[in-house]
């Protein structure tokens, strides 16, 4: 301690101060930074949805007949919107539309049964046309594929990997390119696109995954400037583990939510992206928000400790998940 008093004596005293304010600054945005995480996740209220079109207004939803897409949907004829539901099994769609269009009694639905695996460009012709002359105010981008369980790079399945990349990126752009016209021409819309914390954090044994996910962020930030003087909002969502058939996790926590929990926090945040690295983002759950804020902190998101533990963690989830198939396989 004395020869650093020492050499702190010897520092001329402008630089001391300097250095001083430098340190100061760079507490006081760390509090500022960790005040707005609080403001947005607790107090404030996102985009009031109302602004991208009174009742009757259309959204079109896609992956809808399960988990996250199932519950935009939902959430979406709850507030007044009409629907577009898109999905791969038509039954689903059906049983869907149907449900809802009980529930709410004006309510009107559209289906349209795709695979997006399949980029089969006749798909987003017939979409296309099913909207067409439709006042559409709101996209909902979904529809995502992930790894059946964590797996290495170097053997992960060639249709698995093409169907990620296919699905996520490819569907999720293509997409946009249909509806986004409307948007820009009404000179108002939404588009909002579901991310996720792989897209953050580079996950090894998700590498294809998490590669996708880090591809719309660029993607959706870069398109939010070009749509920005159209009027269109262009946001991008981030969560971690939502309690859904693609996450395989079943039971609910304050750091995994509902799909109810977490769509309905997703619609009541929008705009709500002070606290993020990337601009027209947010995080709407608040425990994933605190989460993601304590990581990119102190370790840093993309920090080399941040993907060893990653790694770790995922390798221990595959082991677990080839030893249960295992025992599966033995009892069959």
């Amino acid at each position: 301690m004395d020869k650093i008093a020492q050499f702190w004596a010897l520092v001329p005293q402008t630089v001391q101060y300097a250095l001083a304010g430098i340190g100061l600054l760079y507490i006081s945005s760390g509090a500022t930074s960790f005040l707005q995480l609080l403001l947005n996740a607790f107090v404030l209220s996102g985009t009031n949805l109302r602004k991208y079109g009174k009742k009757g207004t259309w959204a079109i939803v896609t992956g809808a007949s399960d988990g996250l897409g199932k519950e935009f949907a939902t959430q979406l004829a709850a507030k007044g919107f009409n629907l577009v539901l898109v999905s791969r099994t038509q039954s689903k769609l059906d049983t869907l539309a149907k449900e809802l269009e009980q529930k709410y009694a004006d309510l009107q639905t559209k289906t349209l049964a795709m695979d997006y695996a399949k980029d089969n460009n006749a798909d987003y012709e017939r979409l296309a046309k099913l909207i067409a002359g439709l006042d559409v105010g709101i996209l909902i981008n979904n529809v995502g594929q992930s790894h059946s369980i964590p797996v290495p790079f170097l053997q992960t399945a060639g249709d698995e990997l093409q169907n990620i990349i296919t699905i996520n990126c490819l569907g999720t752009l293509k997409t946009t390119k249909v509806v986004a016209p409307i948007l820009a021409q009404r000179k108002n819309g939404l588009i909002l696109t579901m991310g996720s914390f792989a897209g953050v954090m580079p996950t090894p044994y998700l590498a294809t995954y998490s590669g996708s996910k880090a591809f719309l962020q660029h993607w959706s930030a870069s398109l939010a400037e070009e749509l920005k003087p159209a009027g269109v909002d262009v946001q991008f969502v981030i969560s971690y583990l939502v309690a859904t058939a693609m996450s395989k996790v079943r039971r609910t926590s304050a750091l995994i939510p509902s799909p109810k929990q977490f769509v309905r926090s997703a619609l009541g945040k929008i705009g709500l992206d002070g606290a993020e690295g990337f601009p027209n983002t947010y995080t709407p759950w608040w425990s994933h928000a605190v989460f993601k804020w304590v990581v990119e902190s102190t370790v840093g998101a993309t920090s080399g400790l941040t993907i060893w533990y990653n790694l770790k963690m995922h390798a221990d989830i595959r082991q677990r998940a080839l030893k249960k198939a295992a025992r599966e396989a033995k009892k069959a």
